[in-house]
Protein backbone atom coordinates (compact mmCIF):
# COMPACT_ATOMS: atom_id res chain seq x y z
CA UNK A 1 0.00 0.00 0.00
CA UNK A 2 1.56 3.45 -1.38
CA UNK A 3 2.11 5.83 1.65
CA UNK A 4 1.36 9.14 -0.77
CA UNK A 5 -0.77 9.02 -3.69
CA UNK A 6 -1.86 11.47 -6.61
CA UNK A 7 -5.66 12.52 -7.11
CA UNK A 8 -7.65 14.78 -8.60
CA UNK A 9 -11.59 15.37 -7.52
CA UNK A 10 -14.72 17.34 -8.50
CA UNK A 11 -16.42 19.06 -5.23
CA UNK A 12 -20.43 19.76 -5.37
CA UNK A 13 -20.77 21.62 -1.55
CA UNK A 14 -23.52 21.32 -0.13
CA UNK A 15 -23.68 24.79 1.61
CA UNK A 16 -26.62 25.73 -0.75
CA UNK A 17 -28.00 22.83 -1.52
CA UNK A 18 -29.23 19.45 -0.29
CA UNK A 19 -26.48 16.82 0.09
CA UNK A 20 -29.44 15.03 -2.25
CA UNK A 21 -29.07 17.66 -5.31
CA UNK A 22 -25.24 17.57 -5.15
CA UNK A 23 -25.28 13.78 -4.81
CA UNK A 24 -27.50 13.92 -7.78
CA UNK A 25 -25.49 16.55 -9.81
CA UNK A 26 -22.35 14.40 -9.02
CA UNK A 27 -23.82 11.30 -10.29
CA UNK A 28 -24.61 13.16 -13.76
CA UNK A 29 -21.42 13.88 -13.71
CA UNK A 30 -20.16 10.33 -12.94
CA UNK A 31 -22.45 9.37 -16.28
CA UNK A 32 -20.81 12.16 -18.64
CA UNK A 33 -17.58 10.08 -17.48
CA UNK A 34 -19.05 6.56 -18.42
CA UNK A 35 -20.11 8.33 -21.86
CA UNK A 36 -16.41 9.55 -22.33
CA UNK A 37 -16.19 12.87 -21.11
CA UNK A 38 -12.99 13.93 -19.98
CA UNK A 39 -12.74 14.15 -16.08
CA UNK A 40 -10.33 17.25 -16.07
CA UNK A 41 -13.11 19.29 -18.58
CA UNK A 42 -15.66 18.16 -15.91
CA UNK A 43 -14.09 19.32 -12.98
CA UNK A 44 -12.81 22.74 -14.66
CA UNK A 45 -16.62 22.88 -15.50
CA UNK A 46 -18.27 21.72 -12.20
CA UNK A 47 -15.90 21.79 -9.72
CA UNK A 48 -16.67 24.57 -7.08
CA UNK A 49 -13.19 24.28 -5.65
CA UNK A 50 -10.51 26.10 -6.92
CA UNK A 51 -8.68 23.31 -7.90
CA UNK A 52 -11.12 22.82 -10.81
CA UNK A 53 -9.09 25.00 -12.93
CA UNK A 54 -6.39 22.77 -12.77
CA UNK A 55 -8.73 19.78 -13.93
CA UNK A 56 -9.04 19.19 -10.69
CA UNK A 57 -5.68 18.00 -9.60
CA UNK A 58 -5.19 17.62 -6.43
CA UNK A 59 -1.36 16.93 -6.54
CA UNK A 60 0.30 14.28 -3.91
CA UNK A 61 -0.93 13.45 -0.55
CA UNK A 62 -0.33 11.32 2.37
CA UNK A 63 -2.50 9.73 4.55
CA UNK A 64 -3.61 12.11 7.48
CA UNK A 65 -3.76 15.19 5.00
CA UNK A 66 -7.48 14.78 3.91
CA UNK A 67 -10.50 14.43 5.75
CA UNK A 68 -10.87 10.68 6.53
CA UNK A 69 -14.55 10.22 4.08
CA UNK A 70 -12.16 11.83 1.50
CA UNK A 71 -8.89 9.68 2.44
CA UNK A 72 -10.50 6.56 2.72
CA UNK A 73 -12.02 6.59 -0.86
CA UNK A 74 -8.85 8.03 -2.44
CA UNK A 75 -6.30 5.37 -0.92
CA UNK A 76 -9.19 2.42 -1.87
CA UNK A 77 -9.20 3.81 -5.73
CA UNK A 78 -6.88 2.34 -8.26
CA UNK A 79 -4.67 4.37 -10.67
CA UNK A 80 -7.22 5.69 -13.39
CA UNK A 81 -10.16 4.53 -10.85
CA UNK A 82 -12.94 7.24 -10.25
CA UNK A 83 -15.19 6.97 -7.19
CA UNK A 84 -18.79 7.21 -6.45
CA UNK A 85 -20.03 10.22 -4.33
CA UNK A 86 -17.87 10.87 -1.29
CA UNK A 87 -19.63 12.95 1.35
CA UNK A 88 -17.65 15.31 3.48
CA UNK A 89 -18.35 18.48 5.74
CA UNK A 90 -17.47 20.11 2.46
CA UNK A 91 -20.06 18.53 0.34
CA UNK A 92 -19.88 15.76 -2.49
CA UNK A 93 -16.86 14.65 -3.93
CA UNK A 94 -16.17 12.65 -6.90
CA UNK A 95 -12.06 11.45 -6.97
CA UNK A 96 -10.26 10.16 -9.25
CA UNK A 97 -6.78 8.54 -8.46
CA UNK A 98 -4.34 9.59 -10.76
CA UNK A 99 -0.99 7.83 -9.23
Amino acid sequence: MSDTIVASHILRPTDSVSQEDATKEIEAIIAEIDGGAEFADLAAEHSSCPSGRSGGDLGSFGRGMMVKEFEDAAFALDVDEVSGPVVTAFGVHLIKRTA
